[in-house]
């Protein structure tokens, strides 16, 4: 923790009376002193208690300003920081928040806002969320706890609840306290309660919207339920009549006379209004009739007792096991026959070839062999199969072009054969 120099708060020893003298602080320098300590040490905030009621809707604003001073560097006083700062909230113990609790934070600029409507199960059960703040800037967190305690509500559940969906806010702004105010004041000049609390106000996204375009300034649009203990008005009862019932079906906005009350801040989409009455609702339990598909009660759940009687296994494993090992042995030893005593053999092959195949194929084995014995060997007389053994007109027998002390490794491998008995074709001018 970083302290203040000791020039910014006077002579250290002037107010430890020790040293340079006993000279007091002046008031200037003990307010800067005082200030500052005040600004370091009061940085670990006390556990915050809060006690909303059940069925009223309860916000709770977590201030980027009030958190400022929890990360190093301090600020000094009356300097201004601009860090991002981000939240997140859960049940202590848990992941996540209780299911009617919501948070929501548009930006790292702006204040995070923890919002519901507390369940009446909830009632004498202290809640406790743990807020998690981050710099992310210097990536330093701070912690704290926020203690719901909520309380019981002494006309819970109001019995005329109405909603509405305001198609010009975002949830963010909706639960600013002079916008909420300013709405929950044009509901009671159309209702006229005496008594009107705000239940609970849900973002548009949650019931299945869409986030809007970035273009002409469009929002989300938030629903919000309000409560009262007085009939609806005659007003807010315009919607249901057939006319107004036709224009909806139409996709036309319905004629309601109070409109105009709400018009100046507020566009509401009367079409979506829904208006409920506790006092008239009954139960909508029903008897279950039986029938096909729906299997009869058979009574509670009774689990087998520990006096079972133990199962050997050794007889199904030996069968799973030694079918398919029969089955695989009786596939290779067919497939073994097949290949090994069923060949015919190369006699076989050589009787039903037929003679002229068997001698080319032999000649070719042979001119093959004297090749490779070629490639070993370059001094050895010349190959049987490269020598003419007659005259290609004549037929006559004609000895070999050399004699076998012929040196044959300088010979080319293209030669041309001298041919002396041949007749000399006439020589065309053809010029």
């Amino acid at each position: 923790m970083l302290l203040p120099r000791w020039w910014e708060l006077g002579d250290p020893c002037a107010w430890t009376g020790q040293g340079r003298g006993t000279r007091r602080m002046s008031p200037a320098t003990t307010g800067t002193f005082l200030l500052t300590v005040y600004t370091i040490f009061c940085k670990v905030h006390s556990d915050r208690n809060v006690y909303p009621s059940a069925g009223v809707l309860f916000v709770h604003v977590l201030e980027r300003e009030y958190f400022k001073g929890e990360f190093p560097p301090y600020p000094k006083p009356g300097e201004i920081s601009n860090d991002p700062i981000t939240f997140n909230t859960n049940l202590m113990g848990y992941p996540d928040r209780p299911g009617w609790l919501r948070y929501i934070q548009r930006t790292p600029y702006s204040d995070g806002v923890l919002y519901g409507s507390p369940t009446a199960e909830n009632v004498g059960k202290p809640t406790i969320i743990e807020i998690t703040a981050y710099n992310r800037r210097t990536f330093e967190t701070a912690r704290h706890n926020l203690i719901i305690n909520i309380m019981s509500a002494e006309d819970f559940p109001l019995p005329y609840q109405a909603e509405f969906f305001i198609k010009n806010m975002n949830v963010e702004e909706m639960l600013a306290s002079e916008v909420l105010g300013d709405f929950l004041g044009a509901v009671k000049n159309v209702w006229q309660p005496e008594r009107l609390n705000a239940i609970n106000i849900t973002s548009a996204l949650d019931r299945g919207g869409r986030v809007p375009l970035p273009i002409n300034d469009l929002k989300e649009g938030v629903y919000v339920m309000v409560g009262a203990d007085v009939p609806f008005s005659s007003c807010l009862r315009e919607v249901e009549n057939p006319q107004n019932q036709l224009r909806c079906s139409q996709e036309m906005e319905p004629v309601i006379t109070c409109d105009k009350k709400f018009r100046t801040q507020f566009y509401i989409d009367w079409c979506k209004i829904s208006l409920v009455d506790k006092t008239k609702q009954v139960s909508t339990y029903q008897e279950v009739i039986r029938g096909e598909g729906i299997l009869p009660d058979g009574g509670e759940y009774k689990p087998p007792s520990d006096s079972l009687k133990s199962r050997d296994y050794y007889t199904d494993f030996l069968i799973t096991l030694a079918v398919p090992s029969a089955v695989a042995l009786v596939l290779f030893l067919i497939l073994a026959y097949i290949m090994c005593c069923r060949r015919e053999g190369v006699e076989k092959r050589n009787m039903q070839t037929p003679d002229i195949q068997l001698v080319h194929h032999s000649a070719i084995q042979k001119s093959t062999k004297e090749l490779r014995d070629m490639s070993k060997n370059r001094e050895i007389a010349w190959p049987l199969s490269t020598l003419p053994v007659f005259h290609p007109v004549t037929g006559e027998i004609i000895p070999p072009l050399h004699a076998d002390n012929y040196d044959s490794t300088n010979m080319p491998l293209m030669q041309t054969q001298h041919l002396p008995h041949l007749p000399k074709l006439p020589e065309e001018n053809y010029m």
